[in-house]
């Protein structure tokens, strides 16, 4: 028998993330903030939460000091003073929703997320710092190239190459800045202006449209023909080595297809390492 949950807190907290999304412009963070829940998932640790993942510690100060993590602290207030009136719902789930939302508030596909995960209880559920993906050298795992750092990570959460490429194409969204990640310029021409009251101005976007989820990453990977782009050491890769360019190609030529993969690895992603409620995982029509 299945457990019938009742899906109105999930319906709230859907309507109040959209709002926030909306009004500041957020969806790039949104989309990180959730990543970088689930990107710490080691699949060779087999106890929760040790082996890191979509299980809400993100929120903690050791795991939001990570050098990766800059700028997503003031987001975790903001979804703070969301939960706080929806207690039912984890935080876990909360960032995977948001990051959903985003997606496809942003132009994206659907993504059919499932819910109930279960929230790491306090500060000693952070993961290790260095489980995540850089953009260049040197890399924290000591890999001598971007290809194998990123095979190192992704490979260790359980993903293989075509979902290292198809999950890289959420870079259409968002902005690498010199002062956060050292990548990037202080500002372009697609950059310079506020999308949003008090959001930040500059860094650099891998795409002219950086708040529209479509397949330009991937078209301007192929092109690589504008100054005014960011092209990472990890982005620059899926063009040159031989099994991750066949799905870059693809990527770029057929926009359903990236949409429809895209859906797939964000919606495994989302599932990393979480540990589920009794009755859970559970599909909600909110």
């Amino acid at each position: 028998s299945v457990m019938a949950i009742d899906p109105s807190p999930y319906a709230a907290v859907k309507k109040d993330l959209l709002e926030l999304i909306l009004t500041k412009r957020c969806n790039p963070l949104m989309i990180r903030l959730a990543w970088h829940d689930s990107g710490t998932y080691d699949k060779n640790i087999s106890s929760f939460p040790e082996r890191g993942g979509a299980n809400g510690s993100v929120r903690f100060k050791p795991e939001c000091d990570h050098a990766a993590n800059a700028g997503v602290i003031n987001l975790v207030h903001m979804i703070n003073e969301i939960k706080e009136h929806h207690p039912q719902v984890s935080f876990a789930d909360t960032f995977q929703l948001a990051s959903a939302l985003s997606i496809e508030e942003a132009g994206g596909p659907k993504i059919p997320l499932r819910f109930g995960r279960v929230d790491v209880g306090e500060q000693t559920g952070c993961a290790k710092e260095g489980r995540l993906p850089g953009g260049g050298g040197p890399y924290p795992d000591g890999a001598p190239d971007a290809a194998t750092h990123l095979r190192n990570v992704f490979h260790r959460m359980g993903l293989n190459d075509q979902e290292i490429v198809v999950l890289s194409g959420a870079h259409t969204l968002g902005r690498a800045y010199p002062s956060r990640s050292g990548f990037g310029k202080d500002k372009t021409k697609y950059t310079d202006k506020a999308v949003a009251e008090g959001a930040t101005v500059g860094g650099s976007s891998w795409t002219k449209e950086w708040l529209k989820f479509d397949n330009s990453y991937f078209k301007g990977l192929k092109q690589q023909d504008d100054e005014h782009l960011l092209v990472l050491e990890t982005d620059g890769v899926l063009m040159t080595d031989p099994k991750f360019k066949p799905w870059a190609i693809k990527y770029a030529e057929d926009e359903k297809l990236f949409f429809e993969d895209y859906a797939k690895a964000q919606v495994k992603l989302s599932e990393l390492g979480s540990k589920w409620a009794p009755g859970a995982p559970y599909v909600l029509d909110i």
